[in-house]
């Protein structure tokens, strides 16, 4: 178990005032059996008006404005969180439950294959010869491990707009195309995979109190059973040093920021620090 410290601080600086900014934040990690929030808040600056509410991925979304004339905007979140590792798994389902009509239709929306996440022949067919080899579980784990050998994780070589098969033409990309890849790839052999946004506490070995350079991070969950989730990114089992936000079908689902500007702008800033405080 650990206990992370979380400081995400995101700032938009722009060419020209903006007179007005229509924004949605999803930057407060998840209440779940396995991981439980001590403190969390959401700073913004300039600010006219806020609000809550849950959308419909139980996701916790901060809706804000600026009505008034501002060159910069700073969006800070700061979260406490308890993490425990995943439990052990028992009961696995078979391909015969997958293909079953009560969970065909009980997890229909992770089951679909959206432009963004639809793999390329090549991804597939590799994902429909581990099917005939291995039982779901095992599938599972050998396509995630095939996305981690085979591409290259390059920052900036992607954008949030980047359909998978682009990033798999390319053979580099993000969290979020290792991510999308993975759903995509899963789904086409009828494992139910859903796209999970979130926080990563890098180092595995740093000392109690030791701020890091943190990152916002993306991994899958697959339905063989319950819901097991892994990071394709680092070919990992997600365990005390991933932090849940929110999960959903795919990336656009679940932005942590999103908004629209009436103006346009010249520089992003993003900075993220996680301190393991137990």
């Amino acid at each position: 178990m650990s206990t992370l410290k979380i400081e995400h601080r995101t700032r938009f600086r722009y060419a020209t005032p903006i007179v007005s900014s229509y924004n949605e934040a999803r930057l407060t990690p998840a209440w779940l059996p396995r991981q439980r929030v001590l403190d969390s808040k959401i700073e913004i600056s300039p600010l006219t008006w806020r609000s809550t509410y849950r959308d419909y991925w139980e996701a916790e979304v901060a809706v804000f404005e600026v009505l008034q004339p501002h060159d910069s905007l700073t969006v800070s979140s700061s979260s406490i969180v308890e993490v425990t590792g995943q439990p052990a798994r028992e009961d696995r389902a078979s391909w015969e439950t997958l293909a079953g009509p009560r969970f065909q239709d009980l997890l229909s929306e992770y089951l679909g294959l959206s432009p963004t996440v639809e793999p390329t022949e090549e991804l597939a067919a590799f994902a429909k010869d581990a099917a005939g080899r291995l039982d779901p579980d095992g599938a599972a784990h050998a396509i995630c491990d095939f996305l981690h050998e085979e591409m290259k994780y390059v920052p900036g070589a992607t954008t949030v707009h980047t359909p998978a098969f682009e990033a798999w033409d390319a053979r580099s990309g993000v969290c979020q195309d290792f991510a999308h890849l993975a759903i995509g790839a899963l789904r086409s052999i009828g494992i139910p995979a859903r796209y999970v946004s979130g926080y990563l506490h890098p180092k595995r070995d740093a000392d109690i109190g030791e701020t890091v350079v943190g990152e916002s991070h993306a991994w899958v969950e697959w339905w063989t059973g319950d819901w097991y989730g892994f990071d394709p990114t680092n070919d990992r089992e997600v365990g005390d040093h991933h932090v849940i936000v929110a999960r959903a079908r795919e990336y656009t689902d679940i932005p942590p920021l999103t908004g629209v500007v009436a103006g346009s702008t010249t520089e992003l800033d993003v900075k993220v620090a996680i301190t393991q405080t137990a």
